[in-house]
């Protein structure tokens, strides 16, 4: 009897079997995204960590569906294997329950079938997946249980928090459907002083959300039984920044962009937790600057950094600049100032932004025909906040 010529089976990596998806379909995973073709049965080769794949029966801005899953860095039984069907009535993937069962199927589809997560190093330094560790690693299981309210992690672009579903742009209640509710923070960068506060209180808090941030982090915390405390719950805020800008990124998420928005207006106007929390503020400049980096790959023009749409994110940042000098000596706070530096420095290769308190608000302007008039810039009295625009504290007669 001749010896049996075929060979041996391909090392199993992590890996997604993606059964019955027609060619066409638009499909997406981390920061790659590509059309399915008739030989297209899935991934192999994921990497640990954090990981998201979305689907859209066209590749315009129709509405997309995708769900967070984890590939464990080591783990003592084989590797993991995700197995997920098309619905061709509903138009998405579904879960299919005991995998074990399909892995036979996936090592007869690995070598032609299922494509490699890294196909090269050039692909993946063009494509940015290298990025893409940088960009969540502040999140946690408990977080996207919260902000997806799905024990799958599951998403789509039309998913919305309560405060923003009615804002969403082009949708209806019946495009909308069953959507579930997103989960967010409850920030409300308009009230940013306890229940209660009055005169003084209320004034400060106003001028200084660190009362507001760190009430956010703390109703994070007590959101969970005693039974859960001794798991990572993560960093609530940092956590639903990168979850959030990932769905801009990926699934054109509006409330998502909204609850980011909420996010850094948040850190950006606190003042006394500046000095306080050094290494957390700094983390969060670093975590803006990757984000930024990134920004110009969101479609639909949800993310606009041009002088009108990215006008309050620039306020936001010169307002910053000015309390780093106003709670730091000379000598202090160097990890958060350098971490605003790097982010000035980005901010103004790329898009010309000038994050100084240098500017002029009155003044004579030239004309193109040398004539010379007197002009006053009122757009930027809201950001002039010295000498006389200096914000003050007054104490009220209650009499």
């Amino acid at each position: 009897m001749p010896a049996s010529t075929s060979a041996p089976p391909m090392p199993m990596t992590a890996a997604m079997l993606l059964l019955d998806l027609p060619a066409g379909i638009f499909c997406g995973i981390d920061l790659l995204s590509f059309t399915s073709s008739a030989q297209f049965c899935g991934i192999r080769d994921i990497p640990p960590g954090w990981h998201f794949i979305f689907t859209s029966e066209t590749s315009s801005l129709s509405i997309r569906d995708g769900f967070w899953f984890h590939i464990p860095e080591k783990s003592n039984s084989s590797p993991p294997l995700i197995v997920r069907r098309w619905d061709t009535s509903l138009g998405l993937l579904q879960s299919c329950p005991d995998t074990e069962s399909y892995k036979d199927q996936a090592h007869e589809l690995w070598e032609k079938n299922l494509f490699p997560y890294r196909q090269s190093a050039a692909q993946e330094k063009a494509h940015g997946t290298e990025d893409w560790a940088g960009l969540t690693q502040h999140i946690t299981p408990r977080l996207l249980s919260y902000l997806t309210k799905s024990e799958e992690w599951r998403i789509t672009s039309a998913s919305s928090a309560k405060e923003d579903r009615d804002e969403i742009p082009g949708l209806n209640d019946e495009e909308v459907g069953e959507e579930k509710e997103l989960g967010s923070l409850g920030i409300d960068l308009k009230r940013t002083w306890r229940d209660g506060a009055v005169g003084r209180e209320r004034t400060e808090g106003a001028l200084d959300s660190s009362w507001a941030l760190s009430d956010v982090l703390e109703r994070w915390q007590t959101k969970f039984s005693e039974a859960d405390q001794g798991l990572d719950q993560g960093d609530a805020v940092l956590g639903q920044m990168e979850a959030c800008f990932l769905m801009i990124l990926t699934v054109a998420n509006y409330s998502c962009l909204e609850e980011w928005k909420r996010c850094v207006g948040l850190v950006l106007t606190c003042k006394r937790a500046v000095r306080q929390s050094e290494d957390w503020f700094a983390a969060f400049l670093t975590l803006l600057k990757k984000q930024l980096e990134r920004c110009e790959d969101v479609e639909g023009g949800l993310f606009d950094m041009s002088d009108e749409g990215g006008g309050q994110l620039q306020k936001w940042l010169k307002s910053f600049k000015m309390t780093l000098g106003q709670v730091y000596g000379e000598d202090e706070g160097f990890k958060v100032r350098k971490g605003l530096e790097d982010l000035e420095e980005f901010l103004k290769s790329k898009y010309g932004w000038e994050l100084g308190d240098e500017f002029v608000r009155t003044g004579l302007l030239e004309l193109e025909d040398g004539e010379q008039v007197y002009a006053e810039m009122n757009e930027m009295e809201g950001e002039d906040e010295r000498g006389e625009y200096a914000p003050v504290v007054v104490d009220l007669d209650n009499a």
